[in-house]
C-alpha cells in the first residue's frame, strides 16, 4: 500500500524543513499504510517471492525461502509453549539464520530482544533477566558465554544453537568445519539442554503456524541501550514505532532508490544494532532488495574481497567503517559505479573521512541521526547533496524537533540546546522503568535525546555535543558508570573515573583515571580484569594512575573537571 501524503493537522507550523524537502517527499506518512511488521514481511515475501533476499558466504536465499524458514521458526516456538508477547533473544552476528529467526519471532507475536554477541556473561545475564526472555537463539561461537551466564538466568527456558553455515546447504557444512576445526572459533562449552537450529527448522516445517493476532500496539523489540541515563535498559519499540520508521525511510529514499528490482544492500553493520536492523534488515524487505550479509566487518581484507566480487547499490555504515574501507589495500579495485547512495549514522561522521570517500567513490556520504529510542532515524540529509554537509540533515516526514533550554524553553533558530524529538517512531518507553521514561519525556510528549544541537533556519539540524558523559565507540554507547563500577570492583582500586578521549579509529575510546588502593596494581592487571567483565569496546584503552580525582564538596566525582583538565575546556562551556 502506498503511504498517505495527507499532512498532519497544523504540522507545518514552525517547521521550516518542509519548505526545503525535495518535491517528491511528503510532510507526513500514514503509519497504518503497511500494517504491522508481520504484514510488512508477508507482503514482501508475496510480492518478491522469486527475488534473492539474502546472500551469505556466497549462497543466496530467496524471499520465498526466507518466508518458509521464518514460519518454521515461529511454528516451533509455538510448539515449545511460548505465548504471544513472550520475549525471545537473538545473539548472533550477520549470518544467514539471523533474518529467519528475526522474522520468525515477529510472526509468532513475540518480542525480539537483540543481544550483542560480544557481551560478557555479566552483561548477557543482565539483559536476559531484565527482559524476562523465555528463549535464546545464539551462534555456537558464543555458547561458552551462555554457559557461564546460565546460573544467573531464571526466566530462560529454551536455548537454540545456531551454526554459521545453517541454511546454506552443502556449503554450510564446509563453513561449519572451517569455523570449528580450522579457525577454532568455537570454544568448548556444555549446554546439554540446547537444541540445534537445523532441528528447529526441520521440526517447525512439519507444523502448521497457528494464526496470531498482532496489532500495531504490540511490542516488536526491546532494544537495549543506556539511553540518555544510567545502566542498560530496554527501549520498548512497538510495531507502530518501527513500521513508522520504515515508512519514513521509504518516503525519503524511494524517490532516489526507485522501483528497481536489482537493488543490493551491503549489510555490514550488525543486525542487532538498531541502525542496521531498520535501515537494512526491515527496509530492504519493503524495497524487495537483496542484502549481502557481512558476518565480520572488522575483517577489512575479507570485506574488501567481498566488495570486489559483488555488484551493490546501497551502503549503510558508520564513520569508522567508511574510514577503514577508504584506507584499505585493494579498495581502488572495487566497482562503486552502481551505488545509489551511501548513508552514515550511529556516530558523528568526520569531514576528512567524507572527503576521502567522495574522492574514492564519487559519492558523498549522506549523514543521518537517530537513537535506539527512535527506531532509530530522526533526521537525514537530502540524498541529492553533492558534498558532505556536516549536519545531520532534516527531520523525516511526520517528525517534529525542538531545541530546548535546560528548563524546557523552546529556543529560537541558531541557539544551542537539547534536541527533543516527537513522532510516531519514538519508543513507548523503557521496559518496566516508568521512572526512567519520565526523565526523558517532556510534558509536551517530546523525547529528550541528551544531545546538544542547533536548529538552523532552513530546518537542518547540527549536533554540537552530548549532554551526558556517554562515550561513543564506533557507534556503540559506553557509559562511564558501568565501566567505573567494574574498575571499583578490583580489590586494588580505591576509586576511578572514566571519560571519552578522541581516537582516530573509533571516534572515541574510554580512558580510565584510577587511584590505587594497593601500589602493586599495574595497568595490565587492571585491563585484564576489565576484559573479564566488559565487552571489548567498553574496556578502557588508556589507564592512568593518579593520587586523587576532582570532586565536589560532597564527594561527587567531577568528570567534567577531569575532562577539561585532560582535553581542555569545551568550546560551549
Amino acid at each position: 500500500m502506498a503511504s498517505s501524503t495527507a499532512p498532519l493537522p497544523h504540522f507545518d507550523e514552525g517547521r521550516p524543513w518542509h519548505e526545503h524537502y525535495p518535491p517528491a517527499i511528503p510532510p507526513a506518512i500514514d503509519v497504518t499504510a503497511a500494517g504491522t511488521l508481520v504484514d510488512l514481511f508477508r507482503d514482501g515475501v508475496a510480492r518478491f517471492s522469486g527475488r534473492p533476499a539474502l546472500e551469505s558466504f556466497g549462497k543466496e536465499m530467496s524471499y520465498a525461502e526466507l518466508g518458509r524458514a521464518a514460519e518454521a521458526v515461529a511454528a516451533w516456538l509455538q510448539a515449545r509453549g511460548l505465548k504471544k508477547g513472550d520475549r525471545v533473544a537473538i545473539m548472533m552476528p550477520n549470518v544467514m539464520a539471523y533474518p529467519s529467526v528475526l522474522f520468525g519471532v515477529l510472526l509468532g507475536g513475540y518480542a525480539v530482544v537483540n543481544v550483542n554477541p560480544l557481551y560478557t556473561p555479566r552483561e548477557l545475564a543482565h539483559q536476559l533477566e531484565d527482559s524476562g526472555a523465555k528463549a535464546l537463539f545464539v551462534l555456537e561461537n558464543f555458547g561458552h558465554t551462555v554457559q557461564e551466564a546460565a546460573p544467573s538466568l531464571t526466566t530462560l527456558e529454551t536455548i537454540v544453537l545456531v551454526a554459521p553455515g545453517d541454511l546454506l546447504g552443502l556449503k554450510g557444512h564446509l563453513i561449519n568445519f572451517v569455523s570449528r576445526k580450522v579457525k577454532k572459533a568455537v570454544k568448548p562449552f556444555s549446554l546439554p539442554q540446547a537444541v540445534r537450529f537445523a532441528q528447529v527448522v526441520k521440526e517447525g516445517s512439519r507444523r502448521p503456524l497457528a494464526p496470531v493476532d498482532v496489532s500495531l500496539d504490540d511490542v516488536a523489540f526491546l532494544q537495549y541501550t543506556g539511553g540518555t541515563t544510567g545502566v542498560a535498559k530496554g527501549a520498548t519499540l512497538l510495531h507502530r514505532n518501527v513500521v513508522a520508521n520504515v515508512l519514513q525511510a521509504e518516503a525519503w529514499l524511494r524517490p532516489y532508490a526507485g522501483e528497481r528490482a536489482d537493488h543490493v544492500m551491503v549489510t555490514a553493520l550488525p543486525l542487532y544494532h538498531i541502525l542496521a536492523l531498520t535501515a537494512c534488515g526491515l527496509f530492504m524487505v519493503r524495497l524487495g532488495a537483496k542484502q549481502i550479509l557481512i558476518a565480520n566487518p572488522r575483517d577489512i581484507e575479507g570485506f574488501v574481497k567481498t566488495l570486489k566480487s559483488r555488484r551493490f547499490t546501497m551502503l549503510v555504515l558508520v564513520n569508522t567503517l567508511y574510514n577503514a574501507l577508504a584506507n584499505a589495500k585493494g579498495i581502488e579495485e572495487v566497482d562503486f559505479s552502481h551505488l545509489s547512495f551511501c548513508i552514515s549514522g550511529g556516530m558523528a561522521t568526520q569531514a576528512a573521512v567524507a572527503k576521502r570517500w567522495k574522492a574514492l567513490t564519487g559519492k558523498p556520504i549522506v549523514e543521518g541521526y537517530g537513537l535506539s529510542e527512535t527506531s532509530p532515524v530522526v533526521c537525514v540529509n537530502r540524498l541529492d547533496v553533492e558534498e558532505f554537509t556536516g549536519t545531520i540533515g532534516m527531520p523525516l516526514p511526520s517528525t517534529d524537533v525542538q531545541v530546548c533550554s535546560p528548563d524546557g524553553e523552546v529556543l529560537p533558530y541558531g541557539q544551542t540546546g537539547e534536541l527533543c524529538v516527537k513522532g510516531p517512531q519514538v519508543m513507548a518507553g523503557y521496559w518496566n522503568r516508568a521512572d526512567e521514561t519520565a526523565k526523558v519525556m517532556t510534558p509536551g510528549g517530546f523525547f529528550r535525546t541528551g544531545d546538544i544541537a542547533v536548529l538552523q533556519p532552513d530546518g537542518q539540524v547540527k549536533i554540537v555535543d552530548r549532554i551526558k558523559d556517554m562515550i561513543l565507540v564506533s557507534g556503540f554507547n559506553v557509559y562511564p558508570n558501568e565501566v567505573e563500577d567494574v574498575l571499583a570492583a578490583h580489590p586494588k582500586v580505591l576509586e576511578a573515573a572514566v571519560i571519552g578521549v578522541p581516537d582516530a579509529h573509533s571516534g572515541e575510546v574510554p580512558a580510565a583515571y584510577v587511584v590505587k588502593r594497593d601500589e602493586s596494581l599495574t595497568a595490565e592487571e587492571l585491563r585484564a580484569f576489565c576484559k573479564e567483565n566488559l565487552t571489548g569496546y567498553k574496556v578502557p584503552r588508556h589507564i592512568h594512575f593518579r593520587d586523587a580525582l576532582p570532586k565536589t564538596n560532597v564527594g561527587k566525582m567531577l568528570r567534567r573537571a577531569l575532562r577539561d583538565e585532560v582535553l581542555g575546556p569545551r568550546k560551549d562551556a
